[in-house]
């Protein structure tokens, strides 16, 4: 790891490619350039998980963490190149004093060119992502409405200020159960009257799964107390017996149907690596993410009957 204090971005580049020339391995792998804007708080977390999505995405990583309270502007840097982080660049910034308004601006120098440019933010994105420092140079926006201390109501910021091409790792958490369950519908079945999204708590990810049922079927959705952990249950209601899938232990889900035998599916839940290594893998937008936004409000709360809500706990 290589540290520049007191530095600025064409040094930096300069840098990289000093480290570069040295190692005899020139950027011509890379996919991307992933901006993180995080805070002291989580940027460990993030650089990680952004490590480990590098092993599948070459990429150059640029994680920009404003210190607004310094008493001087400057930018200090911490460069890897290679190894232990995969095959790309790391470039960890401090942006002290005045320059932690202004992370686009000095990230512009670092930009690969000819390559996608993807914005995180691992916690407390704008409203409108798009508009975000980082945001205004990227083609693909992710956010984390699962980090935010109110969920849902981070979702509905970001549905409020939805922009094609952004997301959020939320919604990656769920695409194995969307995918499970569009598996499960392409199936006979009876007509489905409504559903239920099991969860210990009001989640980002369990309001997504049940919008984007309620949106897909147009059919009422709730979502139901649970003792968790994360999603444990998505209950089909329908004119006959109920269709179910349970996942009591976050890791290995049960479908249940009629006239058919239990059938058990690995359906693990992932961590910010993990999720960023798959989102990664897709950058056009995606428009039924944004429909989902706009079925949020549509979502209940509490036990389902035959399409009628039965309210269990304020809390939900």
């Amino acid at each position: 790891m290589i540290r520049l204090e007191n530095t600025t971005g064409n040094d930096i580049a300069s840098e990289i490619s000093v480290l570069r020339r040295r190692m005899g391995a020139p950027a011509t792998g890379m996919v991307m350039t992933l901006l993180v804007l995080a805070d002291e708080t989580s940027q460990a977390d993030a650089t990680l998980a952004a490590t480990q999505a590098a092993h599948e995405h070459p990429m150059r990583i640029l994680v920009l963490i404003p210190r607004p309270d310094s008493q001087f502007d400057r930018l200090d840097a911490e460069i890897s190149v290679g190894g232990e982080d995969g095959p790309g660049e790391v470039v960890v910034m401090r942006l002290r004093g005045a320059l932690a308004q202004h992370a686009g601006s000095v990230a512009i120098p670092l930009l690969l060119s000819d390559t996608p440019i993807v914005a995180w933010w691992p916690h407390d994105a704008p409203g409108v992502p798009q508009e975000g420092d980082i945001g205004t140079h990227s083609a693909r926006r992710i956010t984390n409405a699962m980090s935010e201390s109110d969920q849902i109501a981070a979702l509905k910021k970001y549905a409020e200020g939805y922009r094609p091409g952004d997301t959020d790792l939320a919604w990656t958490q769920i695409t194995s159960w969307r995918t499970l369950l569009a598996s499960t519908l392409d199936a006979d079945h009876h007509q489905i009257m409504g559903a239920e999204v099991h969860v210990l708590w009001a989640t980002a990810a369990a309001n997504l799964l049940a919008a984007w049922l309620g949106s897909r079927l147009n059919i009422p959705v709730s979502v139901v107390e649970s003792d968790g952990p994360g999603i444990t249950q998505v209950r089909l209601i329908t004119t006959d017996a109920d269709i179910t899938i349970e996942r009591p232990d976050g890791k290995v889900a049960t479908l249940r149907r009629q006239g058919m035998p239990p059938a058990t599916i690995a359906l693990p839940r992932k961590d910010w690596g993990e999720l960023m290594s798959e989102e990664l893998r897709r950058l056009d937008p995606d428009e039924i993410y944004g429909e989902t936004l706009r079925a949020l409000d549509e979502v209940g709360q509490g036990s389902l009957s035959l399409g009628v809500v039965i309210e269990e706990n304020d809390n939900v």
